[in-house]
């Protein structure tokens, strides 16, 4: 009987060079209401700022039994693993649905343990070839609030230029949150790595919720002390298999929020600026300074890590409202790192090039011929 599955021809390419064949799409769902005392204590919560627990735990739990009945399908349909899992969220009516779907893979030599991974098909081949045995598809999140008592303080220091710091400590120890649940998960499945993970920042239900997403994996080749503390990297499954064959591998997923104001004079002094041609100084040199902070922050703790890089640094910057200017760092720390290796010594192209949708229709008011 003919199979469904979503992997494209390059990923089953890439699967029958690892000895595994396609399986069928599963998918696992949960819709969810938070309730109206969970409502309420997570408006309480607003009020304070920083994370909004009775939010985080509904995303959690929504999540966690959307990704259990998709593992389970997976099961009944006699599976070693799935891979590309991928999650969402909808609004429906004032409740959510969380909605996992990924592609079932068989191994041909009917052995191991069933493994479910975050990245396709082609990220899981550079994963198991660099030695990143998968376990597990992993999340960490949290939801958080500004709230009014860091806004009033930051409001008031907002008058003058310079950074806020209220406002970066709460951005910062968030980031931090969602990573040590992931990492959390991980030592759970008995993992010593989280490779390929992914970032996402949405707003949901008056918060905002920061979401990420790896796979929980086992490296032989890497410390004892990882089996305590797991390794993270965010580095594609390219540069992960890149790195490795160089003899590096990922110490930690490094993070750094620097949230800036122009402060009124300065602010006034930009817009009168903005209506001639030319460099908006004031601008020029916040963004420069806000962003010398965040990197220096991720140089600060790669060198107390001992690491010998910070790579695939990517910088993101955002106008958040009320003159205030959000710029986020971040990239994995690498070390060099006696007896990792890559089991082949060249990536077949299959496992580089990326997929195109071909499905081209304008009733839809876009196009989907864009690469994923």
């Amino acid at each position: 009987m003919a199979k469904v599955t979503g992997l494209s021809g390059n990923e089953i390419y890439c699967l029958a060079l690892k000895n595994f064949s396609p399986g069928e799409l599963v998918v696992g769902n949960s819709v969810q209401s938070m309730g109206f005392l969970g409502s309420l204590g997570a408006g309480f919560k607003n009020m304070v700022g920083g994370e909004v627990p009775q939010v985080t735990e509904a995303i959690h739990e929504g999540r966690a039994s959307s990704f259990a009945r998709m593992t389970r399908e997976a099961q009944q349909h006699g599976a070693s693993g799935v891979a590309g899992v991928a999650g969402e969220l909808r609004n429906f009516s004032g409740s959510t649905e969380f909605l996992f779907v990924g592609s079932c893979v068989h191994s041909n030599a009917g052995t191991g343990n069933f493994f479910t991974s975050a990245g396709n098909a082609q990220e899981l081949y550079c994963h198991i070839d660099a030695g990143y045995q998968p376990l597990q598809h992993a999340f960490g999140n949290i939801a958080y609030s500004m709230g009014v008592g860091g806004g009033l303080s930051g409001a008031f220091k907002s008058l003058g230029r310079g950074e806020i710091k209220e406002y970066s400590d709460i951005f910062n120890a968030t980031r931090h949150k969602a990573l040590d649940r992931i990492v959390g998960q991980a030592r759970d499945c008995k993992a010593n790595s989280v490779v390929g993970i992914r970032t996402t920042i949405l707003p949901w239900h008056g918060t905002h919720e920061m979401l990420m997403t790896g796979t929980a994996a086992k490296n032989p080749a890497l410390p004892p002390e990882a089996d305590r503390a797991p390794v993270t990297s965010d580095l594609t499954g390219e540069e992960l298999w890149a790195m490795t064959s160089l003899g590096y591998a990922p110490a930690k997923l490094l993070m750094s929020t620097s949230i800036y104001s122009l402060g009124v004079v300065g602010g006034f002094m930009a817009a009168f600026k903005s209506f001639s041609k030319g460099e908006v100084t004031e601008l020029t040199t916040l963004i420069h300074d806000a962003r010398e902070i965040a990197v220096t922050r991720l140089k600060n703790e790669a060198d107390l890590l001992k690491a010998e890089d910070v790579v695939g640094v990517k910088t993101y910057i955002a106008e958040i409202g009320g003159g205030l200017v959000e710029f986020m760092a971040i990239g994995t720390a690498i070390k060099k790192m006696p007896g990792v290796a890559v089991a082949t010594p060249v990536l077949p192209p299959h496992a580089i090039v990326h997929d195109k949708d071909t499905w081209i229709d304008g009733d839809f008011g876009f196009s989907l011929d864009r690469e994923k």
